[in-house]
């Protein structure tokens, strides 16, 4: 397998419009909620990409739920940079992150269970999230049928 030279970063003004584009094609699908440019760029401080020779291969970003907890959300590849290890990357810059919040707890809710398994999350019930709960679930399409699976991984 061929090795790409990957640079995970914290985002800028300027990823906007390719969080946008990658986000709204993941969410077009049904897989991901979908982000205004208004509300990314309102939140792009929480976002971190990923780059290949400077072009935007991916993306997560971390959402604070509680004092001792954080959610990953939005995380994603362009198409054709799947399998090469970039998502795992991103999640360990969003644990990096995470640790110099101080923050104990990382969560998300997720149709790719193994991808988060694989990188030391373990699964648990939505129901122990209930910041999450109130904060977004509650206006979720999905919310009374979610088929996500929610993941958990101690840090602190």
């Amino acid at each position: 397998m061929k090795t790409l030279n990957v640079l995970c970063r914290n985002a800028t003004r300027e990823d906007v419009e390719s969080l946008y584009t990658l986000i709204t094609g993941y969410a077009e699908k049904g897989i991901m909620l979908p982000r205004s440019r208004d509300a990314l760029l309102r939140s792009i401080d929480t976002f971190v990409v990923a780059e290949i020779d400077g072009q935007f291969v991916g993306c997560g970003a971390l959402t604070k739920l509680g004092e001792d907890l954080v959610e990953i959300r939005s995380l994603g590849m362009s198409e054709g940079y799947k399998g090469y290890g970039i998502g795992g990357l991103i999640v360990e810059q969003l644990i990096k992150n995470a640790k110099e919040l101080k923050i104990s707890k990382i969560m998300a809710l997720t149709y790719a269970v193994s991808f988060f398994v694989k990188n030391g999350f373990e699964i648990v019930e939505k129901e122990i999230f209930p910041e999450k709960v109130w904060t977004d679930c509650v206006n979720c399409p999905k919310r009374h049928a979610c088929d996500e699976i929610a993941v958990m991984k101690k840090i602190g």
